[in-house]
């Protein structure tokens, strides 16, 4: 007589139930995190695809140093409302984003350190807006990796060409608040620096819109990341976010990269709300934790 000393595993349909919807979920929950932060995955392109489309510094090998070598040191710093970034010193103090000139053949060492409170990183580029192009050899960390409160790093630029270059904070949203100088290859003439004015607090009407597209990079350059960007409200008024965009976005009180903790809406999907009542007076700034260059400000009188 033979016996069959296999184990056969069983187990009830309810259980098999459950399991599926727990998988569920968590693929469910999964995909609605990545694809809320898809513009963030897209906001720069690889090296290989700016090959790809032409980007000539991502082309372009490193250029020779035949010339002088110049050292130049430079350091994070943000106004106490982080409204204003700047290398150096703030705007209208002296040393604020020092222009470096030099001519071609020459070199350049950076010693960039960060001493703010927020998260920097750094890197040279010959395109006059945006965090893109930044040439091979300049970059000191970088906007996924970026340097925190107290660290440093090193780099070179050499310059191969005449023309305007610009050194910058290469985190999203960071160069248009005020972290970028300019670097003069050459007698060429510099572009007048355009100023522009932190807009006033507008009376609150009720509710601030997450506009849609403000989850792609350019919305900070006209304040319209949170509509409207800066608000007036009287203590114990409560303040409602709507996220109209297609993307989740979070409202998290503080600056980019360094929350205070006194608001935070978490991940939030299109059309959803969040609401939040705030009983002292002062200011409040805020972001988004998935999009840093999006920022707004709160004034509870």
């Amino acid at each position: 007589m033979s016996h069959d000393n296999s184990q056969v595993y069983r187990t009830t349909p309810a259980r098999t139930g459950k399991m599926m919807i727990i998988m569920l979920g968590i693929c469910i929950v999964g995909g609605a995190i990545f694809f809320g932060m898809w513009d963030y995955w897209i906001s720069e392109p690889a090296p290989v695809v700016a090959m790809m489309a032409g980007d000539s510094a991502a082309v372009a090998g490193p250029a020779a140093h035949t010339g002088d070598t110049i050292t130049q040191d430079l350091r994070f710093i943000e106004s106490s409302d982080f409204r204003t970034l700047a290398f150096n010193a703030l705007p209208g103090e002296s040393d604020n984003n020092p222009t470096i000139n030099m001519n071609v053949g020459d070199k350049v060492i950076f010693n960039v350190d960060n001493a703010g409170i927020s998260f920097h990183s750094f890197g040279v580029t010959a395109e006059d807006e945006g965090f893109g192009g930044i040439i091979p050899g300049s970059e000191v960390a970088s906007a996924s990796n970026p340097l925190k409160g107290g660290e440093s790093g090193i780099s070179e630029f050499v310059a191969g060409e005449e023309g305007i270059f610009y050194y910058i904070c290469t985190v999203p949203g960071h160069r248009d608040q005020g972290m970028v100088g300019q670097i003069i290859v050459g007698d060429v003439a510099a572009p007048e620096p355009v100023v522009e004015e932190t807009p006033e607090p507008v009376e609150f009407n009720g509710v601030i819109s997450l506009p849609e597209g403000s989850g792609v990079p350019g919305c900070e350059d006209t304040n319209e990341c949170y509509i409207p960007f800066n608000v007036s409200v009287s203590a114990g008024e409560e303040i409602t976010w709507s996220n109209d965009d297609f993307a989740a976005h979070t409202v998290t009180s503080g600056l980019p990269g360094a929350p205070d903790g006194i608001f935070d809406s978490s991940l939030f999907m299109a059309g959803g709300t969040f609401s939040v009542t705030l009983d002292e007076s002062g200011e409040y700034p805020y972001y988004c934790m998935v999009h840093p260059w999006m920022t707004g400000n709160i004034t509870v009188n």
